[in-house]
């Protein structure tokens, strides 16, 4: 299952449309035109296991260069868009990147990147390049339309932030050499979710992320159509539904919320009658939201518990879920066990960390102390996620063990912030952390000592969180500050953040939603 083999027998298909502008790519096209960049990464000496970064908005050349490094045998890298060119810079230094490839959209960062990132040896731009880049379509213009004479299979290493505030890039270690491998989410995808060369699937988030970027490229290698939307917008997500007949979809619990708060008018007119299969994960969903979208559309969400690791996966539909709120669902990759903090397997029923057995092997690049402190004396690897089993084998998630927040689908560890915010000078000590959303599941929150609490007022949290602004992308940064005379640590250093968290999440069952 390629798109290579979709593009021989129906080259016409369209393979992904832009939803906002209309620009298609049909399979003809995309095996055309990934095969040129393939054969530009040979000519440039790109050879397989080597890695290329690419920091591009939602755009219509993204599943070129994708699958271009995938039949390659090359390690490509998406960024997020929403990180400053410091953050990046780190990204594409640490996962080795010998070429970068970006937009003129996001020309300010990549200009910055020029300085920043010395050990690139190729920069390339889409569209009308900067200076300091050379064109893409230029470089592949001429070179042949048919497969290198050497593919084989590469992948994608995705960065997620790490506990010590410097992300970490996942390395998931390949099953095969075999570019049309079938591996076991693309097994669930065609034997639980439906997906096939029938399938318009339509994709709301960011293309860096990987839930979009994996999802995307899977329906790809099954032939069917990916409507990708340029920027996530509720009602605009409705209209799309009906216009392409969508019948399959991945979202957040964010974009539930948003739909849910359309006007009256908006929501009813909506035609939904094609979805056959709405998937959601990446964050809790409140199980208010879960019934009313289950009330709306009908029995056809899933909801799964993964990572970005790929180690193993639980999976719900929308009945067993009704029978069992709350629930991420049960192992249909690896199998889900419950732990103590040495890592020794607990009784049904029990609260712990939840491990998986039998998974996919991953490691964490550049990084052996991060990958062994995520494995048990049993090699079961954990996300450091808390949780228990029913006895039915149902997985019901609790609490967060490393503080993570997410807000909004996206994945936020707190000790970015934590470092940038101590550094101001009214700062004397700072905890960030999670607290309730109700329309963004989490939002980051920093309650701050400061050097004189005499100063703490609106005016000083304002001017922390710009401060925190100006070095981390938004995202990470708090929405809100609040000030305490002493932050509660002992006298080792030791942060009791678990004190602070617990004053706004009292009073609910669960310490995630």
């Amino acid at each position: 299952m390629h798109p290579s083999l979709i593009a021989r027998k129906a080259p016409d298909r369209v393979a992904c449309r832009m939803a906002g502008s209309g620009t298609t790519v049909t399979y003809g096209e995309l095996e055309a035109r990934s095969n040129r960049l393939a054969h530009l990464f040979r000519a440039l000496g790109l050879r397989p296991g080597d890695s290329l970064a690419l920091m591009l908005e939602n755009h219509p050349c993204y599943f070129d260069i994708c699958w271009a490094a995938q039949r390659s045998g090359l390690t490509f890298t998406a960024i997020s868009t929403r990180l400053t060119a410091a953050e990046a810079a780190y990204i594409i230094d640490d996962c080795g990147a010998r070429l970068v490839i970006t937009s003129p959209a996001l020309a300010n960062v990549a200009g910055a990147l020029l300085t920043m990132t010395p050990k690139v040896a190729h920069r390339f731009m889409l569209d009308a390049p900067l200076p300091g880049y050379a064109s893409l379509a230029d470089a592949v213009a001429g070179l042949p339309t048919t497969p290198i004479a050497d593919e084989t299979a590469g992948g994608d290493m995705l960065y997620s932030s790490g506990t010590t505030g410097r992300p970490k890039g996942v390395r998931i270690l390949p099953e095969s050499d075999d570019i049309a491998f079938v591996d076991a989410i693309t097994r669930v995808c065609i034997g639980v979710f439906g997906m096939g060369e029938a399938t318009v699937y339509l994709s709301p988030g960011p293309l860096y992320h990987a839930a979009p970027l994996r999802f995307c490229m899977r329906q790809m290698a099954l032939g069917g159509t990916v409507v990708v939307m340029e920027h996530f917008d509720a009602a605009d997500f409705l209209r799309y539904v009906g216009e392409h007949r969508v019948t399959h979809t991945q979202m957040v619990p964010t974009m539930f919320v948003r739909l849910l708060k359309l006007d009256e008018a908006t929501r009813p007119a909506a035609d939904v009658t094609s979805l056959r299969c709405v998937i959601h994960a990446a964050a809790p969903c409140p199980i208010p939201v879960k019934e009313q979208m289950i009330a709306w559309w009908g029995p056809v969400i899933w909801e799964y518990y993964a990572g970005t690791e790929g180690m193993g996966m639980t999976l719900v539909d929308s009945a067993d879920w009704l029978a069992h709120k709350g629930t991420v669902g049960r192992s249909v990759i690896g199998t889900a066990r419950i732990c103590d903090d040495q890592g020794e397997e607990l009784p049904i029923g029990e609260t712990g960390v939840v491990y998986f057995s039998d998974g996919k092997t991953y490691e964490y690049h550049n990084d052996p102390g991060k990958t062994a402190a995520a494995q048990n004396a049993r090699g079961w690897t954990t996300l450091g996620d808390v949780g228990r089993l029913d006895a039915e084998g149902y997985l019901y998630l609790t609490d967060r063990k490393d503080f993570m927040i997410v807000s909004g689908g996206v994945n936020i560890y707190p000790q970015e912030a934590e470092n940038a915010i101590v550094t101001h000078p009214q700062v004397l000590d700072v905890a960030v952390f999670g607290v309730p959303d109700a329309e963004m599941g989490e939002a980051v929150k920093a309650v701050v000592q400061p050097r004189d609490m005499a100063e703490a007022s609106p005016e000083l949290a304002a001017a922390i969180i710009a401060w925190c602004r100006e070095r981390l992308a938004h995202y990470k940064c708090p929405t809100s500050v609040d000030f305490v005379a002493e932050l509660p640590r002992h006298p080792t250093g030791k942060l009791y953040k678990r004190l602070l968290r617990e004053r706004y999440w009292a009073g609910r069952d669960s310490r995630i939603i």
